[in-house]
């Protein structure tokens, strides 16, 4: 089950969204008078998988309390070209101003849906021992601003786990960070001295040296950054040798092509923007009925 942020949350992004579109006034449907109660469906004109029903459905609700939205797929269904998702009962008038952001937001949300759904499914699945490739596909913070805890969100839906939401969940030294701390060590040593319990640290390494530093700093979790795959396998076995309590990530030029080879090298997690930052929206529709 994939659990969406509460609304105390989302209503104020929505509001400013719908804020946005309507401006000084919905002139196409006011000055049409439309009082009446109208009912609507939404077709998806494309395969995929379904996103972002509840945050539409509320889009609708804050506009008319009284609108009756029903998803007719789940979160997460894969639908066919034609395939009827929703129908909604409501004020015309407000349907029709509503429209475009709900839309809008279901469409780009089901689209990275539908791309980490792809991901998800390239990773190789065990033959012979559940442990054989344990790893996990994780997003990234690669993110439009203001949409990342929906964007997030339909990650999971596609069946991505989620990497941080914020630079507040963990902390991850990265290159830059051990550029201007003078080192691995040096960067954990201080980190660790001021940060609250119970962040972990992961480390970004680029080579077998970094992933030793990273070793024996007693890190939480070591990301294994564009190496090759030779090189990745080394660090595995290095990793695991020295402390199987650290967890692997392994980040960079990750591609449905070659998500299986970097899976079989032993790494816990798997993480990439691509499913986020190149997904192509998921065409749905809006008819009155």
């Amino acid at each position: 089950m994939t659990v969406l942020p509460p609304w105390l949350i989302i209503d104020p992004l929505l509001q400013q969204w719908l804020a946005e579109d309507i401006g000084r006034g919905d002139w196409s449907t006011q000055a049409l008078g439309l009082t009446q109660v109208g009912k609507a469906r939404w077709v998806s004109k494309q395969t995929g998988v379904i996103a972002g029903l509840p945050i539409a459905a509320r889009v609708f609700q804050l506009l008319d309390p009284t609108c009756q939205f029903q998803g007719l797929e789940n979160e997460g269904q894969t639908v066919q070209a034609g395939t009827v998702v929703a129908e909604i009962t409501g004020d015309l008038g407000n349907l029709l101003t509503g429209e475009r952001v709900a839309l809008n937001l279901a469409m780009r949300l089901s689209g990275i849906a539908t791309l980490t759904q792809a991901y998800v499914q390239a990773m190789p699945k065990a033959r012979f021992a559940p442990a054989a490739f344990p790893a996990q596909f994780v997003d990234t913070r690669k993110t439009i601003p203001g949409l990342r805890l929906l964007e997030k969100y339909a990650s999971r839906v596609g069946g991505a786990i989620n990497h941080r939401l914020g630079l507040d969940d963990a902390v991850m030294i990265k290159d830059n960070h051990i550029q201007a701390a003078g080192g691995i060590t040096n960067a954990v040593r201080t980190v660790r001295q001021n940060i609250p319990y119970p962040l972990t640290i992961e480390v970004e390494t680029s080579n077998l040296t970094e992933v030793q530093t990273a070793i024996a700093a007693s890190v939480d979790i070591i990301m294994l950054d564009n190496m090759g795959l030779e090189d990745m396998a080394s660090a595995v076995k290095l990793i695991r040798q020295a402390n199987p309590l650290i967890r692997i990530e392994a980040s960079g030029n990750v591609t449905i092509e070659t998500l299986p080879s970097i899976a079989a090298t032993g790494v816990d997690y798997i993480s990439s923007s691509a499913p986020i930052t190149r997904s192509p929206w998921l065409d749905l529709s809006m008819q009155i009925i």
